[in-house]
């Protein structure tokens, strides 16, 4: 397995796992506006993408948003997305996806990751906590969906 930060010519490995990714989450199969939400994101560098590959194969992927930190003067990230292909699941891909999400942001003099889950993903929060990562209790989260 290889990773590596996707750019434009990644864009037709990443869609199918983008997709899945949203079906995963309830949401209808769209692979076109899957196409041209991914594409913006790439071409406006509006987020960082990393691919898993087995050989050509696309396996998983994970997105991240940056955000910034007044206090620490500093860049922050969102890991909003995580996906492993079912098929290659317990394989260690999603474990190597956030190291290489760690050391991107280390690299890079980040400020901190942050992503949430459900309370009920008992098995993503096991391998965050194992990662390091802590479950934030520190501040209250209000959102408003429109």
């Amino acid at each position: 397995m290889n990773i590596i930060q996707a750019d434009l010519a990644s864009l037709e490995q990443i869609i199918p796992l983008f997709n899945a990714y949203r079906v995963f989450y309830e949401q209808t199969s769209d692979l076109e506006g899957a196409r041209l939400f991914i594409h913006e994101r790439l071409e406006n560098q509006e987020s960082v993408i990393f691919l898993a590959r087995e050989g050509e194969t696309a396996v998983g992927f994970t997105q991240l948003y940056p955000t910034f930190s007044s206090v620490g003067m500093k860049r922050g990230y969102i890991l909003n997305d995580l996906y492993v292909d079912a098929t290659y699941r317990k394989k260690g891909i999603g474990r190597a996806l956030i190291e290489e999400v760690f050391q991107f942001c280390k690299d890079r003099n980040t400020r901190f990751v942050q992503l949430e889950t459900a309370p009920d993903n008992v098995q993503a929060k096991a391998l965050y906590e194992n990662l390091g990562m802590k479950l934030s209790n520190e501040y209250d989260c209000y959102v408003k969906i429109f």
